[in-house]
């Protein structure tokens, strides 16, 4: 399956819901743009969780452009795609890999965010590359994250280093960064212990395991990227703020787009958090992990509308 089948496939949720209510706004000789098609329309594009000011911006675009004359579906399918296509502009934004030695990534996010899979995933693409990754278990509160990572890091061939259960995560992560310098490998993946962003001493754990990092390795981590879950919706919003605050996340993957019917929330996120979305989820094997691009992002969600 290629990138935009996946895609389209990981995205069919909320491209079912966009493709019925934009439907329910036309009828067979078109639609006169006036205030009333405008508010359902911003009621259909809020629904997506693409967020109000968004999708505000979205429909005074649409009606800039169309007010007061009767217009067929695709014409204001392709304002809406060509708005979302701006407001996620962003650089394409793959790992940030170091110059020499092994590249340092931290990954947080909640419990049950899909941080592990996605380890799982990156660990996969990086192997595909030709790349030797090792993996730092820091998630040493619960005993089965780390059994859950053992299991992935065997089927992958992947080194993991891992510590006794309640031991000092910063422990365990500089010990998988001297594993890394040891067998010199490409990248070492430090996972951390999900936790809510209003934990503050746990949100302090982090930082104290990014500094660890950046003391045996000059700018290490080189990445530090939040997992969100993209049923969550809005809450990721929050989540991100916080986890930012606390250890300079440099980008967002977007895990479970295939198990909502919210995909607009990448939307939101880019246009209120400001970091860039790098990787989106779109399944549950080791290869269903998609570079995020907005071009290729937005045809996928509206590509069986209209």
């Amino acid at each position: 399956m290629g990138l935009f089948d996946k895609l389209k496939q990981g995205l069919r949720k909320t491209t079912r819901l966009l493709n019925t209510d934009i439907r329910d706004l036309f009828k067979s000789e078109g639609r006169l743009v006036d205030e009333a098609f405008l508010g359902e329309l911003f009621d259909k594009l809020v629904k997506i969780d693409m967020g109000v000011e968004a999708a505000q911006e979205t429909v005074d675009e649409v009606g800039e452009a169309f007010r007061a004359r009767v217009v067929q579906e695709n014409d204001v399918l392709d304002k809406i795609k060509e708005k979302l296509k701006t407001l996620m502009a962003q650089p394409t934004a793959p790992i940030r890999f170091a110059a020499t030695g092994p590249t340092v990534i931290m990954v947080a996010g909640v419990n049950g965010c899909g941080k592990t899979t996605t380890i799982a995933k990156l660990t996969a693409m990086f192997q595909a590359d030709g790349k030797k990754v090792v993996l730092g278990a820091a998630d040493t509160f619960r005993a089965a994250a780390v059994e859950q990572l053992t299991i992935w890091a065997g089927r992958l061939g992947a080194e993991i280093v891992t510590g006794a259960s309640g031991s000092d995560p910063a422990s365990v992560a500089h010990r998988a960064v001297a594993k890394a310098l040891e067998t010199s490998a490409d990248v070492c993946i430090v996972d951390t212990a999900g936790r809510l962003q209003t934990q503050h001493n746990l949100m302090q754990q982090l930082t104290k395991i990014h500094r660890v990092l950046g003391k045996q390795i000059p700018e290490a981590p080189h990445e530090v990227l939040l997992v969100l879950d993209a049923t969550t919706g809005q809450n990721g919003i929050s989540q991100a703020r916080h986890f930012t605050d606390a250890v300079q996340c440099t980008g967002l993957v977007l895990a479970k787009l295939d198990g909502t019917a919210k995909g607009g929330v990448v939307v939101a996120i880019r246009k209120q958090v400001g970091l860039p979305v790098k990787y989106i989820g779109v399944g549950e094997q080791a290869d269903d992990l998609a570079l995020f691009e907005p071009g290729p992002f937005v045809d996928a969600l509206f590509a069986d509308v209209g």
